[in-house]
């Protein structure tokens, strides 16, 4: 089996999707009208709600979705094989991902752009609003800790990545302060991505310097400074780092995807990996200690279905929507190209010898129990000039993957780890941009919920009120951070986000059970919860029992565990509170119940 088979297989399974099955999303089940304004014209704004071009709202969405998920989940993954992965990135993205995706956004801007939580409480009743909010508070603190365990992974002992991924910060402070004075987003551009470049380049000279000794940091050092660096982030003016950053970010990443989808064709390397690993199957691998099922849904996460998006489907997204059926190819496509930077991902990875990926992927103790001797570890670690082994997390594993394939196009041959290092910066950088808005986020919502309770805390535009609640966030999402493993955190990130994923499926159901005009359309969302909904269950008892409050295990984490429970017993609750609903409803004639709803968001 050889890379481009695959790649040319699930484009076009993800073109059929999104022709068929999303157009009859559309025009069926949702019944999009572009006769109606959307929120961005009933509440213009100049500043939140703005109408947009569909396809600089499709950038916006797919930037601000597609973040370290997509890229490390099916890398994780593959130690399963890269059967099982394929097959549930392409099947949960046509029938979860993308439909959830689609179904958030409209329910979002049938309520002018509200939240999810505030959506749940419209649509769902009090109680399930209030566990909708509490349950989106805990995710984007576990989301966080898992994103930067991914950093950690790759930035430890790397003076060269620490330097490139250090100078983005004063860079991208440089150009939004520069954009803000002169208004020139061209040469502030170029000057930005220059200095990137050159950054990358002269990193290469900090080996062996007294800067590269102190930029040469362990695990625990960079656990403590990443919160820290989150918290000035969440403090600044945004305009001042993260939406430079997100900028510059952007232009990497729509580089190196292209890059690396030209380099498969090319190249077209072929796949080192069995379809199933036959020995870690029923459990007991070295990166996900759990079964295929349902740890494999867990770890890929982002890549097929992600609750993480609903952040963006009911924040900023609706709000800048032009016409209601630019909904399909903002939401359904952007979820089918994530999926397919998913499968590129996953490409990368089992192009490797799969003893080099295991070495790579596991703590050395672990990997030397596997009784594997590696093929091109050693020569791949001269090449990009550092140690591979053990660099854990999945960041390292698609750089390195990467370059294994690049390296076979001549004019890479000698660039190996200036490519390498570039890949680093690319998916750090990324990362952070996430992590600075997630803090934000997490911010916000820890004012909202404190702020019931503490008066002051709820006002925004206080500094002390931000500068508190920025702290709290960065504290709980920090510990995560430094008490766990990739295995463990990043365990609890994807039941996390599955489960907000179920959320929003739950929400989405119950706004096709109002709007459409036959009953069994609910099964767009329904099928898919069902399975997402049992499977985050299992997947969250299991790591309870066998992990966290398991005092043999090395993932031993009281405090995870009472979080993963917390998470479960809400999930319970919003789903009883939703049956009931669902029950009421049911009662209602369909076009009465569709008048009705109709007359309510009037």
């Amino acid at each position: 089996m050889h890379a481009a088979t695959i790649v040319i297989g699930a484009i076009c399974i993800l073109l059929i999707a999104y022709r068929l099955y999303g157009t009859f999303l559309a025009a069926k089940v949702l019944k999009l009208d572009d006769s109606k304004q959307t929120p961005a014209y009933k509440l213009e704004d100049g500043q939140n709600y703005v109408p947009t071009n569909k396809w600089v709202a499709f950038g916006h969405h797919f930037a601000a979705i597609a973040a370290a998920g997509p890229l490390v989940g099916p890398i994780l993954a593959a130690q399963f094989g890269y059967l099982p992965g394929l097959l549930w990135l392409l099947i949960g993205a046509v029938i979860g991902g993308a439909v959830h995706d689609m179904v958030v956004l409209f329910a979002s801007m049938r309520r002018n752009g509200k939240s999810l939580s505030e959506v749940a409480k419209e649509e769902l009743g009090p109680v399930a609003g209030f566990c909708t909010g509490l349950a989106m508070l805990f995710i984007i603190t576990i989301t966080m800790a898992g994103l930067s365990l991914v950093v950690l992974g790759a930035l430890e002992r790397n003076p060269w990545g620490t330097f490139a991924v250090g100078s983005t910060i004063p860079i991208a402070m440089g150009v939004g302060l520069y954009h803000k004075k002169t208004g020139n987003l061209k040469w502030a551009t170029i000057v930005g991505f220059v200095l990137i470049m050159a950054a990358i380049f002269f990193g290469h000279d900090l080996n062996g310097t007294w800067l590269g000794d102190l930029l040469t940091l362990e695990k625990t050092t960079l656990a403590l400074i990443l919160p820290i660096y989150a918290f000035f982030a969440a403090a600044l003016p945004v305009w001042l780092l993260l939406a430079p950053r997100d900028y510059l970010s952007t232009f990497m990443k729509i580089g190196v995807f292209i890059a690396l989808i030209i380099g498969v064709f090319y190249v077209n390397p072929e796949i080192q990996f069995p379809t199933v690993v036959k020995d870690f199957i029923n459990g007991g691998g070295p990166i996900v200690a759990g079964p295929v099922w349902p740890f494999i849904s867990i770890t890929i996460a982002c890549g097929a279905i992600s609750g993480f998006h609903a952040f963006v489907g009911s924040g900023t997204t609706p709000k800048m929507i032009n016409r209601w059926g630019d909904i399909k190819g903002v939401a359904f496509g952007s979820m089918l190209v994530e999926c397919l930077v998913g499968v590129m991902a996953l490409v990368a990875a089992v192009s490797l010898q799969p003893a080099d990926y295991f070495a790579i992927n596991s703590a050395p103790e672990k990997f030397a129990t596997l009784g594997m001797e590696t093929v091109h570890l050693d020569e791949l670690s001269s090449e990009v000039g550092m140690d591979l082994a053990g660099r854990t997390g999945g960041a390292v594993t698609l750089a390195v993957g990467m370059t294994y394939i690049f390296t076979e196009i001549p004019f890479f041959r000698n660039l190996a780890s200036f490519f390498y290092q570039f890949v680093i910066l690319f998916e750090a950088v990324f990362i952070l941009t996430a992590i600075d808005a997630g803090t934000r986020v997490s911010r916000y919502l820890i004012q909202d919920f404190l702020g019931d309770f503490i008066k002051p805390l709820k006002r925004t535009d206080s500094l002390p009120a931000n500068i508190i609640a920025s702290m709290i966030a960065c504290f709980f999402w920090g510990y995560l951070l430094f008490s766990g493993d990739i295995s463990s955190v990043w365990a609890l990130f994807g039941v996390s986000n599955q489960l907000m994923a179920s959320i929003g499926l739950i929400i989405g159901a119950t706004v096709i059970l109002k709007v459409a005009d036959k009953r069994w359309y609910m099964l767009t969302c329904l099928v898919p919860l069902a399975y997402l909904y049992v499977t985050v269950n299992v997947a969250g008892y299991w790591m309870i029992k066998n992990v966290y409050l398991n005092s043999a295990s090395p993932g031993y984490n009281v405090i995870n565990g009472v979080i993963s429970i917390i998470m479960l017993t809400l999930g319970v609750v919003i789903m009883i509170a939703s049956i009931n609903k669902w029950i009421q409803l049911m009662k209602i004639p369909q076009h009465e119940l569709v008048e009705k709803s109709n007359a309510e968001v009037a």
